[in-house]
């Protein structure tokens, strides 16, 4: 299991690589990549979170996911600080035996992250910046989980 929350840009990629390669045992690998959209005029998004608290928090989400769909191997990172359009701000990846518990597990912790982890979001735009609040959408997606 891999968390990472740091403000450094990363390689989708050669995440994707890295992780593949020490996924023994794994059949499917599924991963997801959340960029910043540029919805709106949107030019960039600030990302703060509480250091400690916030890798403790995603770190019981992947336990849980490990153990809930059998995962092999499963990484997580999520960047903080100023981000542009079009920029990465995190990823999931997911690996199991089979492709059903990989995008279930991938799913499942996207949904999570989404809705739980301790993030506070800024988007900036021409009219100045405003924090993100949670939606709707989110809350619903984490009930089918729960």
């Amino acid at each position: 299991m891999d968390v990472r929350v740091a403000p450094e840009p990363f390689d989708p990629g050669a995440e994707l690589s890295s992780f593949t390669a020490g996924a023994e045992g794994a059949g499917a690998v599924v991963s997801f990549t959340g960029v910043v959209r540029g919805d709106g005029g949107l030019s960039a998004m600030e990302i703060e979170h509480y250091p400690g608290m916030t890798e403790v928090a995603i770190r019981a989400m992947t336990d849980q996911a490990r153990e809930r769909f059998g995962l092999v191997a499963v990484r997580v990172i999520h960047r903080h600080g100023r981000l542009s359009v079009g920029e990465p701000i995190m990823m999931v990846l997911a690996a199991a035996p089979h492709r059903r518990a990989a995008f279930d597990a991938a799913d499942f912790l996207m949904d999570w992250l989404k809705s739980r982890a301790p993030f506070w979001k800024k988007q900036l735009g021409p009219d100045g910046g405003a924090w993100v609040g949670a939606r709707d959408e989110d809350e619903a997606a984490l009930g089918r989980w729960i």
